[in-house]
């Protein structure tokens, strides 16, 4: 694989940093501004909120200008927005830092998706994509953890230094081991060939599976640490490295789904979603069990994150030359996920129905992503010859016919 895909996993490690280091440093941030716990926990929702708008707006203004020095500025942000929050000397400003930050995040990974797929060979574009958001499991499993111990150990400032730093080191490999890879939207289309993607039925129904099949699973993790505490048994010393192991299958689900992926990605899709809807009626099943516990955290986060390459590869696949914009909004659809999961979770909760309810709410929003994916790929099977389902045809550039193989 090309070293420049390091490069771009790097850059999603910070992000993906900037994201979950927040959860492990809310209690030293609330104090340090004198703000509730709800008030700190605004700086997780409006992230979400500011990758959302980034992954659409950001993205639609660059797609006309070329993908590598476009990633570079997107680093920029990201790095000023770290800074911000390690310097901020009031929470207004922290949440500006924030923003800034979550603004890059949609765009980066979406336009990352894209040149990573462009750097090796059209059997291999997922397991390219699969590195890229390596980075992003390599945040859980390792940079949030230990993030969070340096944050305690010396101020959460510190924390949001380090990943400042990443930023430097990333933008660095971007701009040294990253190949030009071409303009977003070259011609004078711009931005309205972009959009034309938007009218593929297979790449509005990708990103409905994206929102649902991702926001099952984290609607179940949102509140897994009640869940292990509450219900398992667990001691809460005990859910830092719970959720190390749950980074791991998000590892290993990760290269695996990426790998397979490559060689039938609705295939690959409709297995992992339904055997995800399986490890989580599991587990709100025997979450009192705290081997299976152990257990169902691993498999969760596998599966889970084994639909991540294949849901960014297939809206791509079918936005055929204009992959840039659909794949932004594909981002944001993932975070979309993330808010419906918690939501729906959160609404059970509140429900008296358990700290378990958000498991089986997670099941039954997989199940229906599942359904959506079924649709998706039977209408694929049913219509070889269109355009919708053989989005070469949309355009006869080299990326055109990549992007559908």
């Amino acid at each position: 694989m090309p070293i420049g895909l390091i490069a771009l996993a790097l850059g999603g490690f910070g992000i993906g940093l900037t994201e979950f280091i927040i959860m492990g440093l809310m209690p030293e941030v609330a104090a340090a501004f004198n703000v509730s716990e709800a008030t700190a926990g605004a700086l997780i929702s409006g992230y979400a909120l500011a990758v959302v708008v980034g992954a659409l707006l950001v993205t639609a203004a660059v797609t006309r200008l070329p993908r590598k020095p476009v990633l570079a500025g997107l680093l920029v942000l990201f790095i000023i927005g770290n800074l911000l929050c390690a310097v901020a000397p009031d929470y207004p400003l922290m949440m500006v830092g924030r923003v800034i930050a979550a603004l890059c995040h949609g765009a980066f990974f979406g336009i990352g998706s894209v040149v990573a797929a462009d750097m090796v060979a059209p059997e291999k574009k997922g397991a390219a994509i699969a590195i890229m958001f390596t980075g992003l499991t390599a945040a859980n499993v390792l940079g949030v953890p230990f993030g969070t111990l340096l944050g305690q150990a010396a101020g959460w400032r510190s924390t949001f230094w380090a990943i400042t730093a990443v930023g430097v080191v990333a933008l660095i490999g971007v701009l040294a081991l990253v190949p030009a890879t071409g303009h977003g939207a070259a011609g004078p289309q711009g931005l309205r060939g972009e959009l034309r993607a938007f009218k593929s039925s297979q790449v509005w129904l990708s990103i409905a599976v994206t929102v649902l099949g991702y926001g099952g699973m984290f609607g179940a993790f949102t509140y897994i640490a009640y869940t292990l505490t509450d219900v398992s048994g667990f001691s809460a010393g005990a859910v830092p490295w719970l959720l190390v192991l749950f980074g791991v299958g998000l590892f290993i689900g990760n290269t695996i789904g990426g790998k397979a992926a490559d060689r039938n990605v609705d295939a690959t899709l409709l297995i992992v979603l339904a055997v995800l809807s399986v490890v989580l009626v599991a587990f709100a099943l025997t979450a009192q069990n705290q081997i299976l516990t152990i257990a169902s955290l691993l498999l969760m986060g596998g599966f889970g994150f084994a639909t991540v390459p294949g849901l960014q590869m297939r809206v791509m696949k079918y936005a055929s030359s204009a992959p840039t914009l659909a794949s932004g909004a594909n981002i944001g659809a993932f975070n979309v996920g993330n808010a419906l999961g918690a939501w729906l979770g959160g609404l059970t909760i509140s429900a008296g129905l358990g700290y378990t309810s958000p498991i089986w709410a997670g099941a039954g929003i997989t199940v229906l992503g599942l359904a959506v994916m079924a649709v998706a790929a039977a209408r694929a099977r049913k219509l070889p010859t269109t355009a919708d389902a053989a989005p070469a045809a949309v355009g006869s550039t080299p990326e055109a016919v990549a992007a559908v193989r």
